[in-house]
Order: structure tokens, then sequence, then C-alpha cells
């Protein structure tokens, strides 16, 4: 049972990490650091496209996006860390 609960938290810090890199590769193809038009800068914006997207798109529904602030990442990475704490607390409670 432990070692399924390590693989669940090594599952959600390895999922806050791609939230992170998608974040921080929005960043740089809208400030033309990396050009998007290399096949390997958008296979790579695809892929955490379309890990990252399925969980911020319901969040972007409910938070508009403000003066070209998405806040979405950052209310994710919130989520996916309560959501840690509380397996941790139910956990620690039933033991």
């Amino acid at each position: 049972m432990t070692t399924l609960i390590i693989l669940l938290f090594r599952l959600i810090d390895l999922y806050m990490w791609l939230v992170i890199a998608a974040a921080i590769f929005s960043w740089l193809i809208a400030f033309n650091v990396v050009n998007y038009q290399n096949r390997f800068v958008a296979l790579v914006g695809d892929f955490l496209y379309k890990v990252t997207e399925p969980a911020l798109r319901p969040i972007r529904n409910i938070v508009p996006i403000m003066g070209g602030l998405d806040l979405s990442p950052l209310i994710l990475l919130l989520l996916l860390w309560f959501l840690k704490r509380l397996i941790l607390d139910v956990l620690s409670a039933t033991l």
C-alpha cells in the first residue's frame, strides 16, 4: 500500500513539473525566445499542451484571463498540492 501511495505522489509531482514546463514554454513562445516553426519546439509544445490542457481548461472556464495573465497553471498547482496534503492527512488519520 505504501508503494502505491509513493507512486501516486511521484505522479502528482511529475504532473506538477509538466504544468510548470508548459507555463514557461508558453512564455518563451509569447516572447519569441524560441521559434514554434522549429519541428522539435513544435513537438514539445504540442506534447505539453495535450498533457496539461485537459486539467487547465475547466479552470480557465471558471477563472478568466486577467490583463493577459493566465492564472490557471498557478491554481492547478495549488490544487495538486492540496490533493497531496489531503491524501497524506487522510492516510495519517487512518493509521
